[in-house]
């Protein structure tokens, strides 16, 4: 019996290398950062915040059960009313990158969007796509795309 081996994304999602023409290329969740807090969607956005600032955080990605983006909670969320439910306060439909997408193409979303952070989620099926896999800042990006423009050729 042979255990399931995925495509191309599942192993790199996995932080296994690969070969070929985008050896050594940077991904998204190379840089991703996976401590990012997150919450329920009926938490109250007072309990939340009180957890998230011993992380010195300020967004919180807001997930059902199965760890599937819903939202997230940013500046302005925090300045709602503190017994009003997460769900009520986030942001829909955050911008998302994939796993897989090299640093040189997510950079140009950054760029055009105007974006500091893009969440990282899963392919997936019907069941697991959307899962928050990490999230990348653009900081981090354009840190580490500087550093690999400095080694050399």
């Amino acid at each position: 019996m042979h255990d399931y081996v995925g495509g191309k994304a599942d192993w790199a999602v996995h932080g296994l290398p690969l070969g070929g023409r985008t050896a050594g290329r940077r991904r998204a969740i190379d840089v991703a950062r996976k401590d990012n807090p997150t919450c329920g969607p009926r938490e109250s956005l007072g309990d939340v915040w009180e957890r998230i600032q011993a992380t010195g955080h300020e967004m919180c990605v807001v997930v059902n059960e199965r760890g599937i983006v819903l939202g997230r909670l940013q500046r302005k969320a925090w300045e709602k009313d503190p017994e009003s439910a997460a769900e009520d306060c986030m942001q829909l439909g955050p911008p998302t990158t994939r796993p897989d997408h090299f640093l040189h193409e997510v950079i140009e979303r950054f760029r055009k969007g105007n974006l500091d952070s893009l969440l990282i989620t899963w392919y997936g099926s019907e069941e697991d796509g959307g899962r928050l896999v990490g999230v990348l800042f653009r900081a981090d990006v354009e840190r580490v795309l500087a550093e690999n423009e400095r080694l050399p050729r």
